[in-house]
C-alpha cells in the first residue's frame, strides 16, 4: 500500500515540493501521524519489520525492540529538522511573499517535502512495531 495524504494544496500532497511553493500548510506531527495511520502505510523498512515478527520468541520481541529504538531514535532527530525548515520556510513566505509565476528552485520546498516524508516513514515503522508488539507471539514456537 502507499501513502497518501488527505491534505493537499492545489492538487499536491504534503510529500511534494509544489505543495509548500504555493503556499501549503505546514501541517503538526500529530497531523502526519495521523494521516500515516489512517492510510495503512507501513513505510520502507516494512519486509525487514515482518520478517523479525516472524521469528520466534524471544527473538521476535529483542528484534521488534531494537528496530523500536532505531527509529525512534530516527524519528526524533527528523522532527527536530522538520520544526527547523518549517521556521525557515515561515520565514521565507514572510520575506518573499507569493510569487506571481512560482518556480521551485528553492531548496527549502524540497527540504519541507523530504522532512515530511521522513517523518511518514517514522511514524509508519513505529504504528507498525506498535501493532505487532501489541500481538502475543507464538508461546509454542519452538
Amino acid at each position: 500500500m502507499t501513502y497518501s495524504t488527505p491534505h493537499t494544496h492545489h492538487g499536491y500532497s504534503a510529500g511534494h515540493p509544489w505543495y509548500y511553493l504555493l503556499g501549503g500548510k505546514v501541517l503538526s506531527p500529530k497531523q502526519i501521524r495521523e494521516a500515516t495511520r489512517q492510510s495503512g502505510y507501513e513505510g520502507y523498512a516494512r519486509n525487514d519489520i515482518h520478517a523479525a515478527d516472524r521469528k520466534t520468541e524471544p527473538q521476535r520481541s529483542i528484534v521488534l525492540r531494537q528496530f523500536r529504538e532505531k527509529f525512534e531514535a530516527d524519528l526524533k532527530q527528523d522532527l527536530r529538522c522538520y520544526r527547523q525548515m518549517a521556521l525557515t520556510l515561515h520565514r521565507y513566505w514572510k520575506q518573499r511573499g507569493t510569487q506571481e509565476t512560482p518556480v521551485c528552485s528553492d531548496d527549502i520546498h524540497m527540504a519541507m517535502s523530504l522532512k515530511h516524508n521522513h517523518l511518514v516513514n517514522g511514524f509508519a515503522h513505529l504504528i507498525l512495531i506498535d501493532e505487532l508488539l501489541n500481538q502475543q507471539g507464538d508461546l509454542f514456537g519452538f
